[in-house]
């Protein structure tokens, strides 16, 4: 019997083939539009989601894996591994780790579920630290603590270029949304996992992406000063249908912040997308103790 899989879902960016090559099984998440019922990646592509949006879908809305589900899956893998570690998005925006943790109180500490506050990039990094500790030898549980102890070592900032989602999900207020489209302006949001708050608002990407830089270059010399110093901070990117600029703010971070080590450069989880539409970019950075 094998000794440990990791399981994630598929806000974490990472794909179902990928996520085969390390071991990891990944959850595509469900969606339902208009009524019909879609799991990401396996029957909504990335194109297909945003064609959706941009033909004004009048309804789209997130789901989550149902405890028949994971009860199964649980069950199944424990048939080919002694335990099991599932990472999923962050509770402060889905409920699937509520879901998956009462689930997993019916196994006898053979599941076990991480709140480590990540989500999209973030989360994909939480998966591949899992994975280099589990072949290097490390316990279940030694995972588990690790996981749990640098959940707070994270940032993400992201820009929005559009509010029409924010106000059509009903987390603006209408005439605040009117307001900010007539004076040009839009936001800049922040998370530690938990919610998203407003960081700034902006009239331009080029002004977002220098205010989201500063920032960063802020809390790698301060707050978590030890760990940049030390090499273990690392930085992605993630974005909404705006991969150039996604390769252009790369090469910005590169020139302000160059002790910080690149990883990724994925688009947002569609659990995210929905929420906030095309044109988005995002800065995240978070801690990896056992880079390559």
């Amino acid at each position: 019997m094998k000794n440990i899989l990791i399981i994630t879902d598929s806000n974490s960016g990472i794909k179902i083939e990928e996520g085969k090559k390390m071991d990891v099984f990944v959850i595509p998440m469900p969606f339902f539009i208009d009524g019909k019922e879609y799991f990401e990646e396996l029957t909504l592509s990335q194109d297909e989601f945003y064609k959706f949006l941009s033909n004004d879908a009048t309804n789209i809305s997130t789901s989550q894996p149902s405890a028949y589900y994971l009860r199964d899956l649980f069950k199944n893998f424990l048939t080919e591994y002694e335990k099991i570690i599932f990472i999923p998005m962050t509770s402060g925006l889905s409920s699937t780790c509520a879901s998956a943790t009462t689930v997993a109180s019916e196994f006898e500490d053979k599941v076990f579920v991480i709140d480590n506050l990540r989500i999209s990039v973030t989360q994909k990094e939480s998966v591949y630290e899992a994975v280099k500790m589990r072949d290097k030898g490390f316990s279940c549980e030694e995972i588990v603590q690790y996981l749990n102890d640098t959940k707070h070592i994270a940032s993400i900032y992201i820009y929005l270029d559009t509010l029409k989602y924010l106000k059509k999900g009903g987390r603006i207020k209408p005439a605040a949304a009117a307001l900010a489209n007539f004076l040009g302006i839009k936001p800049v949001l922040f998370t530690r996992g938990d919610k998203f708050d407003t960081f700034a608002t902006v009239r331009s990407l080029t002004q977002a992406k220098k205010k989201m830089i500063l920032q960063i270059k802020k809390e790698v010399t301060s707050e978590f000063k030890e760990f940049y110093e030390a090499g273990k901070m690392v930085v992605s990117i993630a974005h909404t249908q705006n991969y150039d600029e996604a390769l252009k703010f790369k090469d910005e971070i590169e020139a302000n912040i160059p002790n910080l080590h690149f990883r990724f450069i994925d688009a947002l989880s569609l659990s995210v997308s929905c929420h906030i539409g095309a044109g988005a970019l995002a800065i995240a950075i978070s801690i990896d103790s056992y880079l390559d």
